[in-house]
């Protein structure tokens, strides 16, 4: 009797245990929180590379995917969403610099509710084609000046970046909400990833680890 294949998750040729491979790894490198390491598993990184790049996408490097942008290291990912979380269901997300939308997938399946703005009109367009792929119905992308936020929005639960600031910018800062957390990396030739967290009466931030990010650009790029 012939044997039925083997079963694929996601979508495209990648296998359980190529998948399940990241995980260990990521578990390795201190991840704990059981919801995000379930969405990284759940979301296929390799679609959202380029076809050349595929054999690569589990690995824990950050891979181009064009305008001198890049996809994040699976570890990143994993743990600017851990920090975010903080073991808690998130609400309304902002993330500033979709990209390709990897990110923005992973989100969608923590948060009930996720906006993310690019300010590279075709990666919006690409990022759009791989969240309706995966069905990710509870996000909205906009090609805006990440920089300036989303204020009729505000405020957000949390704030994630994805391009490394100068500075933090106050227009973030005003739109967190009491409670709130914002992830975001800071420096120019050397970054450092932060925890900023908004208090009743003013902001904690907290120094996490070292990173390596695209820089934080304002406007936007046709």
């Amino acid at each position: 009797m012939a044997l039925a294949p083997p079963k694929k998750i996601g979508i495209g040729m990648t296998s359980l245990r190529t998948r399940e491979r990241m995980l260990t790894r990521l578990r390795e490198q201190g991840i704990k929180d059981e919801v995000v390491l379930h969405a990284m598993g759940e979301i296929p990184r390799h679609i959202f590379v380029d076809d050349a790049l595929s054999t690569r996408a589990y690995e824990d490097v950050s891979l181009p995917i064009g305008f001198a942008q890049t996809i994040s290291q699976p570890y990143i990912v994993a743990r600017m969403t851990e920090v975010l979380r903080n073991g808690n269901q998130l609400g309304k997300v902002l993330e500033i610099g979709t990209g390709c939308g990897y990110q923005t997938a992973v989100l969608s399946r923590v948060a009930k509710e996720v906006l993310s703005l690019e300010r590279i009109r075709p990666l919006v367009m690409k990022a759009r084609n791989h969240l309706r792929t995966l069905k990710c119905t509870n996000v909205k992308l906009d090609h805006a000046d990440g920089s300036m936020g989303l204020n009729e929005f505000a405020p957000f639960d949390g704030i994630i970046v994805t391009a490394a600031a100068s500075h933090v910018p106050q227009e973030l800062l005003a739109q967190l909400a009491i409670g709130g957390r914002m992830v975001i990396p800071i420096g120019t030739s050397e970054q450092t990833l932060y925890l900023i967290e908004h208090n009743q009466n003013d902001y904690k931030q907290t120094k996490l680890e070292p990173v390596k990010f695209v820089p934080l650009l304002g406007g936007t790029s046709i």
